[in-house]
């Protein structure tokens, strides 16, 4: 047991250690976890000096990614998603795959070989992708659908490979026979595959039915542990892939009534069995063999990125992406996949590439996964940097009224109809021409301009106006216009939106006639309303927020004197109760009472209910 304590510490350091330093460097987490690996293996510290005995680890960190991504992978998101999956996600493989296999002929490889390694360089690194995409913020953006889109697909593909990839090239060398016969081998995969189908329609529900009556929430965690495991092995002993019967497992869940329950007890355990595969392959990397044949190294990673990248922009070009988006899609795509660090040793095992090769190629994959995360950011910089500026006309013709409202996105859009319900003269102004162009759709007549320019608010009539309100989300910016119209036109009533408690000070000190916070409305409302709905009555909602607003002003008015920090005695705290919690109901009714003697009291003393901000 002490043995291992080591080991286990520095898998745990590691894991701590490596993922911020190596983020904040811009590399990504997954590349820390490969350099973490590469520390402690045999290459490094040697606190594993066997890098044989880490591929179990590797492998059960393959089996787990495999059933969270089955447990993600439902019938109706498939169907959404079809035309992306068919087009870009299939298309990309193929092309991509005949690409580096066609190199890969080229350079010596049998055709068998070229395939294979064709196939698994064709496929993309999940946790790579997926940290650029959400470190862009991406995720809902076209190219980000579309490139999840083809992640799936690939995802969903390595399944049948990997479960193939033996009966194709060679079963004979590297597994027993099950039966004794090869139809009697192929009835019993299908049985297998049927059974563990079979078993997640009819009786996982039921299970896990019963187990939920336990109360204990690691019984469930466990229990889907259990599923995953007996499905896996259960493929293992029918001669197919233990990853093909962690992916039904994860299917098989994603249909079950306790789908959200199971995937909220495993999701905490993605990142560790994540960074636990990632760590084993970091350890498979021979440092020494590296640098003997760098130079080789670094020549096929530069082939092998701009092969992929061509070939996979070219894909989602023909597929329907504009041609900038293609890239980007390209680019988020190019790093080597986490199973070409199953496939590649698969091919060593099969005879197909000398052992040599194989570690060449661990190593090419693992280069391309700390390539890929400052690639796809140099390749972003540069498409924004050469982005074609798009022009739009200032055109003020008929421009002109009471009130000119700057920036029409939500809020602009909001506010602009009490303006025009009650059919006061108002100029719409946004510098967006997507805007703009989008709100001529629906019939409103928005002017195209940058409303930090004087000689723009001129030519819309600023100086007839009587009031501008200014929309604008962005609090510098918002500030910056407000400011250089409160000293252009020191008497002009000037209304801006706020972003927070410290854009309104601000905007305060810029001499702004009022500054409306949009989230605290919002929020205001929904607190009122959520009062009510637990039995508080709708008089005592009332006085609650006016005590809150007032309290707010107040506060305000503390941080405009003495800074931020000030007017914290003015909130109301949350602090612990000796007594027991009550039932809303009993305490709405202890309110209601309290809310009566209230307003009484009000209407006595005639007091002014404090107005809204």
């Amino acid at each position: 047991m002490d043995a291992y304590l080591p080991q286990a510490f520095a898998f745990l350091l590691g894991a701590v250690l490596a993922p911020p330093l190596f983020k904040r460097l811009g590399l990504g987490t997954a590349v820390g976890y490969l350099v973490a690996g590469l520390v402690i293996g045999p290459s490094g510290l040697r606190v594993f000096d066997d890098a044989d005995s880490v591929l179990g680890v590797s492998q059960l960190g393959i089996v787990l990614l495999l059933f969270v991504i089955g447990l993600d992978t439902r019938l109706s998101r498939l169907a959404a998603m079809k035309g992306d999956i068919v087009g870009l996600g299939l298309g990309q493989v193929l092309v991509t795959g005949a690409a580096i296999g066609a190199v890969a002929h080229l350079l010596g490889l049998g055709i068998a070989a070229a395939a294979l390694v064709g196939f698994a360089f064709a496929l993309s690194g999940t946790a790579i992708a997926l940290q650029i995409l959400e470190e862009r913020n991406a995720l809902a953006c076209p190219y980000g659908r579309r490139s999840f889109a083809a992640l799936l697909t690939q995802d969903v593909l390595t399944v049948p490979v990997l479960a193939l990839a033996p009966i194709l090239f060679g079963a004979a060398a590297l597994r027993e026979s099950a039966t004794g016969s090869a139809l009697g081998d192929a009835a019993l995969a299908i049985g297998v595959v049927v059974g563990i189908v079979l078993a997640g329609r009819y009786v996982l529900d039921h299970l896990f039915r019963i187990l939920a009556t336990a109360g204990a929430r690691e019984v469930m965690t466990a229990a889907a542990l259990l599923v995953v495991l007996a499905a896996a092995l259960a493929a293992r002993a029918a001669g197919l892939s233990m990853a093909l019967g962690a992916f039904l497992a994860g299917v098989m869940l994603a249909g079950s009534s306790y789908r959200h329950q199971i995937q909220a007890d495993v999701e905490p355990f993605r990142g560790l069995l994540l960074a636990l595969f990632f760590m084993s392959v970091g350890m498979l990397i021979d440092v020494a063999d590296l640098l003997a044949r760098l130079d080789l190294v670094l020549a096929l990673l530069a082939l092998y990125l701009l092969v992929k990248i061509a070939a996979t922009a070219l894909v989602a070009r023909i597929t329907g992406s504009t041609s900038r988006e293609a890239v980007k899609i390209g680019l988020v795509l190019a790093a080597a996949g986490e199973f070409a660090f199953v496939l590649a040793p698969l091919a060593g095992a099969l005879g197909l590439v000398a052992p040599e090769d194989v570690g060449l190629m661990i190593a090419l994959a693992a280069l391309s996964m700390v390539a890929c995360p400052p690639l796809a950011a140099l390749g972003q910089r540069v498409l924004a940097a050469t982005a074609p500026t798009e022009r739009m006309e200032e055109d003020f013709e008929g421009a002109g009224g009471s009130a000119i409202l700057i920036g029409f996105g939500r809020f602009g859009q909001i506010a602009s109809q009490m303006l025009l319900a009650e059919g006061v003269e108002t100029t719409l102004i946004d510098r967006a021409p997507d805007r703009v162009r989008n709100a001529a759709q629906f019939g409103f007549k928005v002017y195209f301009g940058d409303g930090n320019r004087l000689d723009v608010l001129r030519a819309a009539g600023v100086e007839e106006a009587r009031l501008v309100f200014v929309c604008i989300k962005d609090p510098d910016e918002s500030l910056a216009i407000c400011a250089r119209l409160r000293e252009a036109y020191p008497l002009l009533a000037i209304y801006a939106r706020s972003y927070d408690r410290t854009h309104t000070i601000a905007l305060d000190k810029a001499g702004i006639t009022l500054s409306v916070r949009d989230t605290f409305e919002s929020a205001i409302r929904a607190g009122r309303e959520v009062l009510v709905e637990l039995g508080v009555s709708p008089e005592r909602a009332q006085v609650v927020e006016a005590d809150v607003r007032r309290r707010d002003l107040e506060r305000l008015e503390a941080q405009k004197l003495a800074g931020i920090e000030a007017g914290k005695d003015i909130l109301h705290q949350k602090t612990m109760r000796p007594e027991p919690l009550r039932q809303p109901t009993r305490k709405g009714r202890a309110l209601n009472e309290e809310a009566r003697a209230l307003v009484g009291e009000e209407e006595r003393a005639g007091e002014e209910r404090p107005a809204a901000e």
